[in-house]
């Protein structure tokens, strides 16, 4: 796994932290200075602790369950959404939709209620025989559900993890999220509670390069972790293919006296 370096981090301005009066103190494990008012994040922590981060999401995929992205604010959504789409992640850059975890069995409903939309409007002889109004009513429902959870619509189950981009913005999704016993990885400034967060990558989640470059990274072991899943069943299929094959020819091996035995029985 490459680990990124802390000139990349700097670059990025990754160690930028908010106002000195806007911070929180359960942070200050994870300042390293205050300057001109602003407080700057200990980069090498920030290393360290993405690179512990990075492990345990490719493990969780390598093991052939979901990371869930999550980031509403705005300089985020593209980024993530790019990436999770990329990876076949689930994600969600709109609006976080409260119970998305805890009351998951209502959002497949709405999830079935989008695809029967999609369905029914693709069918051109059906549309057609829907009143124009009507038609544009469930037009405007589709992309509505379309745009709230068109990330999460391959989701069949809870994720095994969540990726979150600004905890304070999406402390609804943390909380649930925690509620479930769901680990969480986030980026954390320095007005961010890192206790709520079982992954604390301490970061400038403000920035869009801040925000690219460590979704990036994650989004390179998640690859990594999907690569070498891919690897182990090829790997598993061709050892049972080679076990069928010698199964079959000891069976031959077998076969083979004993019909030279009937064959001499026979004479």
């Amino acid at each position: 796994m490459a680990q990124l370096e802390y000139k990349d981090l700097l670059d990025a301005g990754v160690h930028f932290g908010h106002l000195t009066r806007k911070w929180d103190p359960r942070m200050a494990p994870y300042i390293f200075m205050e300057k001109n008012g602003i407080h700057i994040i200990d980069l090498n922590k920030t290393v360290a602790s993405l690179d512990e981060a990075c492990h345990y999401v490719k493990s969780v995929v390598r093991s052939g369950r979901k990371v869930m992205f999550v980031a509403t604010k705005k300089q985020a959504q593209e980024i993530v959404s790019e990436e999770a789409r990329r990876l076949k992640m689930p994600f969600v850059t709109e609006r976080w939709l409260g119970g998305m975890l805890t009351n998951f069995a209502t959002i497949r409903k709405s999830l079935k209620k989008m695809q029967g939309l999609e369905k029914l409007l693709g069918d051109e002889a059906t549309a057609n025989n829907i009143a124009k109004r009507e038609r544009l009513i469930k037009g405007r429902e589709k992309d509505k559900l379309e745009r709230l959870l068109g990330g999460v619509a391959d989701l069949t189950r809870l994720p095994a993890a969540l990726f979150v981009v600004d905890v304070k913005r999406e402390h609804i999704a943390v909380a649930e999220a925690k509620r479930l016993n769901i680990p969480v990885i986030a980026m954390c400034d320095t007005n961010s509670n890192p206790n709520e967060v079982d992954f604390v990558i301490p970061a400038n989640d403000d920035a869009y390069k801040s925000i690219s470059l460590i979704t990036l990274a994650i989004g390179k072991a998640i690859e990594e972790g999907l690569l070498e899943r891919k690897q182990e069943r090829d790997d598993a299929r061709l050892a049972e293919e080679e076990d069928a094959k010698r199964s079959e020819d000891l069976g031959e091996e077998v076969e083979t006296p004993q019909a030279a035995v009937e064959a001499a029985d026979e004479e």
